[in-house]
């Protein structure tokens, strides 16, 4: 059963909004300084998930899910200013990915296409780089060791089939677009019908009625039958996580740009003006929805940076007719320049990231109000997106 599209419950939030292009135009400036800044230690090692008083610690690229977004940064100022001294160093970075897959280092995990998307399938759109390309199919098939044919899911975490773990996450749905690249380079159906499946198995189950979403669904280990809906990094198991309820927002409509499916876009809107109805007064996010103004929580920018990029989407898809895509226009420019005003690293000199009072997991007090390289990623995508709409999607 889909969820219902909630109405937009104060549509006069989202009324028309003017965003010049010479505030894109700074906000990008403002963003190079941070990258040209952060290069020199960013060249042959990577930023840590999460910043430290808002500095970006050095990590090599042989764990978690996170390094292929300092490479999609890069290629994306690469594509923007057309400087080669970025192209150069992301080009430099990819034997780090085809060394990581091939030895298998730190890829035991559903995150394969968070790592080699914006990194590898990104060299191989733009530059071509077969090297690029053979670690992406390589993570492509690490990735379908993960799924189980008779649940019809790609296990998140863990030993496979441990019952402790043998669960989705709705994050999942940004790492299928490289199992549907890989059927497009390859010719092999079987990474597009077992993304697809997924991709029917989690939203079916983490999309609640009201079109708010599970982080995580449980799985019977005996009879592969669902159990149950909790949270792992949310405020509780039935509240909307923000930066879930962002992947279930983009995550849809990167599935629709390759199925067409209605049904990924009808989630898209749903999931999408669920988020919107719960921003506060200066629309970005707390790191649950659940939160609102008046509430001592920390924000969640990178969540608003996802939504932007799904919105960013989803406008070129939908009817001119259709009465949302108006407000989701206007959202767009009214959150991304919330997000230029007040959430940039500008003004925080040692800050070697983009954008401010990011969440990664406050119940684990895991990086609460820092900047994370995934909302940097993202806030660079939305900006790429905004100043040139004929961008060609990484994903």
């Amino acid at each position: 059963m889909l969820p219902n599209i909630p109405e937009i419950k104060h549509p006069e939030r989202y009324a028309d909004f003017d965003l010049p292009r010479e505030k894109l135009e700074y906000a990008l400036a403002e963003a190079v300084k941070k990258i040209d800044f952060a290069l020199p230690t960013f060249t042959d090692k990577f930023p840590e998930h999460s910043s430290v008083n808002n500095v970006y610690a050095a990590v090599n690229n042989d764990r978690g899910w996170n390094t292929g977004f300092w490479t999609g940064i890069l290629w994306h100022a690469y594509e923007m200013t057309g400087d080669e001294k970025y192209k150069k160093v992301a080009l430099g970075q990819v034997p780090s990915y085809l060394k990581r897959i091939v030895e298998k280092l730190g890829v035991d995990h559903h995150d394969m296409g968070f790592v080699f998307i914006p990194s590898c399938v990104a060299a191989w759109k733009l530059c071509g780089d077969e090297d690029a390309k053979r670690a992406a199919i390589l993570a492509a098939d690490n990735l379908i060791t993960r799924y189980n044919e008779k649940a019809g899911f790609i296990q998140a975490w863990g030993k496979v089939g441990a019952e402790d773990n043998f669960r989705l996450i709705v994050d999942c749905l940004l790492n299928i677009p490289l199992l549907y690249w890989a059927s497009e380079v390859t010719g092999d159906e079987k990474y597009e019908k077992i993304a697809y499946t997924h991709f029917n198995t989690t939203v079916d189950l983490v999309c609640r009625e009201d079109a708010s979403t599970y982080h995580t669904y449980f799985f019977d280990t005996k009879t592969y039958k669902p159990l149950r809906g909790a949270t792992h990094q949310g405020a509780f198991d039935n509240s909307a996580w923000a930066r879930g309820q962002a992947w279930g927002s983009y995550g849809p409509m990167l599935t629709y740009i390759y199925k067409k499916n209605e049904k990924a876009m009808h989630i898209f809107k749903a999931t999408t003006n669920y988020f919107l109805n719960y921003l506060p007064e200066d629309y970005i996010a707390f790191w649950d929805l659940c939160f609102t103004d008046g509430d001592d929580e920390p924000r969640d920018s990178s969540s608003n940076a996802i939504v932007l990029c799904a919105m960013l989407e989803g406008i070129k898809h939908m009817d001119e007719c259709d009465p949302l895509k108006k407000i989701y226009i206007n959202a767009t420019k009214i959150i991304m320049n919330s997000l230029i005003d007040n959430y940039l690293t500008k003004d925080v000199p040692e800050a070697n990231g983009l954008l401010l009072h990011a969440t990664y997991g406050k119940p684990q007090k895991n990086g609460v109000d820092e900047m994370n390289i995934w909302g940097d990623y993202f806030y660079m995508e939305a900006l790429h997106r905004m100043l040139d709409p004929d961008w060609k999607l990484y994903w």
